[in-house]
């Protein structure tokens, strides 16, 4: 099934103006068992209960089903369980979780999809792609920051992106180049599938849920229509400035060269966002003076610098050991806040009154997996700031474990010296 799809993937790249008409025979009982034994059986179950092992109990059968309703045309998916993650401004993000027959076809669908559409992807889209991470977005900005013409960058946010996905333009940017309508028939039917939350059923009028499998592969689909292509083809070959674009998911920041650009930038922004069933959140969304001279313009005007934030780095101006301009990063404070107030929890709760041994095991697994997303170029002095408050957390939660206090600070670092805190380091160097 991986060479009938590199295949797909070979001819569309091959053939930009090419549009599929009959790869709806893709998603067959090869493809849907493969995308089985690649699921992740550890996630929740949708309102039917049913887990990846109980659906693979009886394997062969119910992939005969599946694919047989597929083939008559009846498969309908069942409506998403959906649940509200509290975010740190004390508001929710909802969160769609689908039964597993209907996330094996999700699955089935995205590879189909990415096969045909990710040729076309601008290298300016880092998000949800094969081969691309956050840091390569990272290393992709500072790049047009520190060695190109930039002077001004504007940092946007669309609200509640995945929440207001038309549904109308999502099958149309997918008829651009798939005019399969079994394809099309399932993206509508995922989209229309609708939600229970608190028993009741909900229609889904627009957007594409978080937690579908899909929706990633859609988003880009969608951004790549709406934005990417927009300012490749459209935008950037009509500026007398350098202008330049990085985009992760939904979260983008734009560089430019001239402020007037910029600004008639940002309006035709607007518009375009608009036009689409989109808007920009104008409290999170903000043109800002960013470069090598806005330090010097900053000091005449008697200012500082302003400061951005990306994919949880707050971006700052500054300077290198030359002493020649240069953007650094420091881990940003919502997230720092965020990551605090998760370890304090678990010290709370869950790890409290395990053997310290334990406890510092969790806590290594944890400050690695930071470390390898937060350990960026510069960014030391926010990792090491980040163990201490972790040290100063365990040390809290140790001495309430009884009465009487476990632990004085000696005590604690004899502690560590047994059963160390992992030290944070550089994992990602974005010069390199």
């Amino acid at each position: 099934m991986e060479t009938k799809l590199e295949r797909i993937s070979q001819l569309s790249r091959e053939n930009p103006d090419m549009v599929f008409t009959s790869i709806g025979h893709l998603i067959d009982k090869e493809l849907l068992r493969q995308c089985h034994t690649d699921m992740d059986g550890k996630k929740a179950v949708g309102i039917d209960g049913v887990t990846k092992e109980m659906y693979g109990a009886n394997l062969e059968e119910n992939l005969d089903k599946l694919v047989e309703s597929l083939r008559r045309k009846s498969y309908k998916p069942q409506p998403a369980r959906r649940v509200e993650i509290p975010k740190d401004n004390g508001k929710t993000r909802p969160l769609s979780i689908y039964c597993y027959r209907d996330k094996l076809v999700q699955e089935a669908l995205k590879r189909v999809l990415e096969a045909v559409f990710e040729p076309h992807f601008y290298d300016e889209m880092m998000g949800f792609r094969p081969k691309r991470r956050c840091h390569m977005a990272i290393k992709k900005l500072n790049v047009m920051i520190e060695m190109c013409y930039t002077n001004y960058i504007l940092d946007a946010d669309i609200k509640g992106f995945f929440d207001h996905l038309d549904h109308e333009w999502i099958v149309k940017f997918v008829e651009s180049r798939v005019k399969d309508p079994n394809i099309i028939r399932l993206v509508r039917r995922m989209l229309k599938a609708g939600i229970m939350k608190d028993f009741q059923y909900e229609e889904s009028e627009e957007g594409s849920g978080q937690g579908s499998i899909c929706s990633p592969i859609l988003a880009n689909i969608y951004m790549h229509y709406v934005l990417v292509w927009w300012f490749k083809e459209r935008i950037q070959p009509n500026m007398k400035g350098f202008c330049g674009l990085v985009v992760y998911a939904d979260d983008f920041v734009v560089c430019f060269q001239y402020k007037h650009e910029a600004e008639e930038f940002y309006t035709r922004l607007k518009h375009r966002m608009g036009h689409f069933g989109l808007e920009l959140e104008e409290s999170k969304s903000r043109l800002i003076k960013f470069g090598r001279f806005a330090e010097a313009d900053c000091k005449r005007e008697g200012t500082k610098p302003e400061t951005f934030t990306f994919l949880g780095f707050t971006h700052y101006c500054s300077k290198g050991r030359n002493g020649k301009f240069r953007v650094k990063r420091r881990t940003s404070r919502k997230k720092f806040r965020k990551k605090c107030k998760e370890i304090n929890q678990l010290l709370k709760g869950e790890l409290r009154f395990l053997p310290v041994k334990e406890i510092i095991k969790k806590l290594n697994q944890i400050l690695v997996g930071y470390y390898h997303y937060y350990g960026i170029t510069d960014n030391g002095p926010s990792l090491d700031r980040f163990r201490f408050k972790v040290i100063d957390m365990l040390f809290y939660w140790l001495n309430r474990r009884s009465h009487r206090e476990s632990y004085t600070w000696k005590g604690l670092e004899e502690m560590l010296k047994v059963f160390p805190i992992a030290y944070g380091k550089v994992y990602v160097n974005v010069y390199g």
